[in-house]
């Protein structure tokens, strides 16, 4: 990253500010020159198959943060009408991101709007199983995850806690 404009922030190529720190699995920035979690590259355009299986993986390793990273380039790119679909997930992956950092009030709340929103979606859409998604488990797996955050008051293990996107099938 190269600083262009003269100032101290971390640039991108095209001078956007973007933070060059490293990152741990969680995305919590670490000191410059320590080894971190290799980042998700940004504004990738996936086949949605391909989005829900990458995201899997990076849960299933506890990296709700950069899965949600994957969730958001869909959000962006993807279709107008399946925006919502693709932002609900996303703040279900941040709600984990949140909850495994001990973040109790802000990942109950994300991993509430996120259950709210996959819901909302399947039901406005009349498609429950979007790309083999399981909208309804992971909407009663987001709330228990809150429920259960909320009530322990302690970080969770986010490869222990991750969802399976397409419930028994992933």
């Amino acid at each position: 990253m190269s600083d262009t404009s003269g100032d101290r922030r971390d640039r991108d190529t095209e001078g956007r500010a973007r933070n060059a720190r490293p990152r741990d699995g969680l995305g919590r920035p670490l000191p410059y020159g320590v080894d971190g979690v290799e980042r998700q590259p940004e504004g990738v355009v996936r086949a949605p198959e391909d989005t829900v299986t990458e995201a899997q993986v990076l849960l299933t390793a506890g990296k709700p943060f950069h899965a949600h990273e994957v969730f958001e380039d869909a959000w962006k790119s993807g279709p107008d009408e399946e925006r919502a679909l693709w932002r609900g997930l996303a703040q279900l992956a941040v709600g984990l991101t949140h909850a495994a950092r001990g973040n109790v009030t802000g990942g109950a709340r994300l991993l509430r709007r996120g259950a709210g929103a996959v819901e909302e979606w399947g039901a406005g859409s009349g498609n429950p199983r979007p790309y083999g998604l399981a909208l309804a488990e992971l909407a009663s797996w987001a709330r228990e995850l809150a429920g259960s955050v909320e009530r322990d008051e302690t970080a969770v293990d986010a490869s222990a806690r991750a969802p399976r996107l397409r419930g028994g099938d992933s």
